[in-house]
């Protein structure tokens, strides 16, 4: 009977979370260029970070500060490109090209008016930006050293905001059509150009000045230029692929239905992405006042975990596209029955990932030139991060299922209103009542990461977040 039982499950187990031969060659040939991508760059991402911090801690601590403000211009594009998104994936997958090519238009406008608004804000306030992360314990003089270099690197870095904007438009409608390679071809001549002159310009070599942190924004602005160029010029160039593509800008029309939809539904994504990356270097940001070092060490697990992360969290572009185009089809039992198998299969990768991090972490920091302190505190993070995550894997993926149907209000309350009300608050308390040193302080303030994967999977049961958008019509 035990066995009769066992093979009873496993037949269900099987028929609910793991798929025939052609579900993975189709999820794979979506999963796996955005792997290399997002490989690549972080890999790229590393090679600079090691030539930063060659330099000195102050001067990786300061670039690392630059990047946390960074991220939430970053989040906030992918934000405000996601109402769109849901619609796009749709509408390829109904075929609608016409609607697809307003999505684009409107991806344009948006992103260009959050490069501008950003440009000003870290133009005018960047001082007072970066002094949030320089409260801990430490020197004036480190301080000091941090923020100029800091202000050095982000100066520069402003000018890469508009053609990241602009590249993140065309690459998120050029993936939701299905095709992901270009995309991906793009960002590794991007982030070789990025590694090129990263080197020549940091360390002054072939006869140029050695720029140090500067030279590290100048490589990264030329390298967000060569990637829009190729993106944009290559597309351009195979109209008969892209149809959407064909008489782009010869209109600005975007039909007044879709343009209401797409910012009811897209406004709640733009919301949720900034505020759940500003909630998250917020919570940087209260770790920080244990200490300096823990500026350095964060920015170094962080490094690596990204690094190690994209096999998992590339599952969530799979879950957006497949369950998008899926329902944009009409088929939304075969959407819910693909949600899970996605989800099954980010969990396994994340856990393999996982493993592999915890375990090579204390010789991972050697190849640093910091402080020991530092180096030991960024192993110590980063196997934290590599038990937390699988739970990462289903709250990433939940995040993208729930999205994937326009859910866009539950995926604010589910991310961002979470970091806020949940996960900010729970950090601060640690901090600010406890004696806890930050060895004890940061795997208890993980503790969040298992609750929110419970409440993914809530919502993910439910299937209320699976409809179909296309031929959706505005009240307005």
């Amino acid at each position: 009977m035990p066995h009769a039982a066992a093979t009873g499950i496993w037949p269900r187990f099987k028929a609910r979370f793991i798929g025939d031969r052609a579900f993975y060659q189709m999820a794979l040939g979506l999963v796996i260029p955005v792997i290399v991508q997002d490989t690549v760059t972080n890999v790229v991402n590393l090679l600079d970070n090691v030539m930063v911090g060659s330099l000195g801690t102050a001067q990786m601590s300061g670039v690392a500060i630059a990047n946390y403000l960074m991220f939430v211009f970053h989040l906030s594009v992918y934000g405000i490109l996601g109402g769109a998104g849901i619609y796009g994936a749709q509408f390829a997958g109904a075929k609608q090209w016409v609607r697809f090519q307003e999505t684009l238009r409107y991806k344009l406008y948006v992103s260009v008016s959050i490069a501008i608004l950003a440009g000003l804000i870290l133009t005018k306030w960047q001082t007072a930006l970066i002094s949030l992360y320089l409260t801990g314990e430490g020197t004036a003089a480190d301080r000091a050293a941090m923020l100029l270099y800091g202000q050095q690197y982000l100066k520069i870095m402003i000018w890469g905001l508009l053609p990241f904007a602009l590249t993140q438009s065309y690459s998120s409608a050029l993936r939701e059509s299905g095709e992901t390679a270009l995309p991906m071809r793009a960002s590794v001549i991007a982030v070789l150009v990025n590694l090129v002159f990263n080197y020549l310009l940091i360390f002054g070599k072939l006869g140029l000045p050695a720029l140090g942190v500067k030279g590290a924004a100048i490589a990264t602005v030329l390298s967000r230029v060569v990637e829009l160029l190729v993106v944009v010029v290559t597309a351009h160039k195979h109209q008969d692929r892209f149809p959407f593509l064909k008489g782009l800008y010869r209109s600005a029309r975007i039909a007044k239905d879709l343009a209401v939809n797409i910012t009811i539904k897209g406004m709640p994504l733009f919301v949720n992405e900034f505020f759940w990356s500003a909630g998250t270097i917020t919570i940087t940001q209260i770790l920080s006042t244990r200490g300096l070092t823990v500026v350095g060490g964060l920015n170094i697990a962080s490094t690596f975990t990204n690094l190690f992360g994209v096999v998992f969290f590339s599952c969530g572009i799979a879950v957006a596209i497949v369950t998008g185009q899926t329902l944009g089809s009409g088929d939304v039992e075969l959407a819910k029955a693909q949600v899970w198998k996605l989800m099954f299969l980010a969990v396994a990768l994340a856990s393999s990932v996982g493993i592999i991090l915890a375990i090579s972490a204390g010789w991972i920091t050697q190849i640093y030139r910091t402080e020991v302190e530092v180096r030991q505190l960024a192993a110590m993070f980063m196997r934290v991060a590599a038990f937390y995550m699988p739970f990462m894997a289903i709250s990433h993926c939940s995040y993208f299922t729930i999205r994937s149907g326009g859910r866009t209000f539950l995926t604010m309350l589910f991310d961002s209103v979470y970091v806020f009300v949940i996960c900010i608050p729970y950090t601060y308390t640690l901090v600010t009542f406890t004696d806890l040193g930050i060895e004890s302080l940061y795997p208890l303030s993980q503790l969040t990461q298992p609750l929110k994967a419970v409440l993914g999977l809530a919502f993910v049961s439910t299937g209320y977040w699976a409809r179909s958008l296309v031929g959706e019509k505005s009240d307005a």
